[in-house]
């Protein structure tokens, strides 16, 4: 585990960016296409974690970015190549452009100042995306990954956040996947090697409110 003062030192709120990933209603809402990792982000407690961090990165100044995976109703430029995306396809619930499923779920609350980025293809929110250039924009050196599925998304989000030069914190008890036994594992032999684990209170520490002006 990370002391306070070393996470301290890679969460400075001016160069750190919170990243949700698929917190989207059509993934862990009610309505979800995925009825087993909707029920387990919620009962694992980690969508009202991810909750609790971004209104944590709003109270700071952080900035808070959401990552949406979504499809036109065309299926134009959407990947067919894996037996992940052609089930997806099949699914009753489809991530349709401008559609409910697409828009953050609660109990994330979306502020003005937050930025949303959609992809149409791939399983990174960063591979092929404005992702990239955006965190460059913003002068960001860490970037916070929480969200779903710690099966596929989020460590894609990870291993490309690191082989761009980001340094990547991972709140443990902040993502999810199933199933439920396969999270804490895969953070502890995959993501561990490439990023600080920390918990959703320890990053909350290092998040210090602004001073009222």
């Amino acid at each position: 585990m990370p002391s306070h003062e070393a996470l301290s030192a890679l969460l400075d709120p001016a160069t750190t960016v919170l990243l949700t990933v698929e917190c989207q209603q059509g993934v862990v809402g009610p309505d979800s296409a995925l009825p087993e990792l909707a029920e387990e982000a919620r009962s694992s407690g980690a969508l009202a974690n991810v909750a609790r961090l971004v209104a944590g990165a709003h109270e700071s100044g952080a900035q808070v970015v959401h990552a949406i995976a979504e499809r036109r109703p065309d299926g134009r430029g959407a990947n067919r190549n894996a037996r992940l995306f052609r089930a997806a396809a099949r699914l009753p619930v489809q991530q349709l452009s401008g559609t409910t499923a697409v828009r953050v779920a609660p109990p994330i609350e979306v502020a003005e100042e937050d930025l949303v980025v959609r992809r149409l293809h791939g399983l990174s929110p960063l591979a092929g995306t404005d992702l990239d250039a955006l965190l460059r924009n913003l002068g960001c050196h860490t970037l916070v990954v929480t969200g779903v599925s710690a099966n596929v998304a989020v460590p894609n989000a990870v291993f490309d956040a690191v082989n761009l030069g980001y340094t990547v914190v991972v709140p443990r008890d902040a993502i999810a996947g199933v199933p439920s036994e396969y999270t804490p594992a895969m953070i502890r032999n995959t993501l561990a090697l490439v990023a600080t684990v920390a918990t959703t209170d320890e990053v909350l520490g290092c998040f210090k409110p602004l001073r009222p002006s």
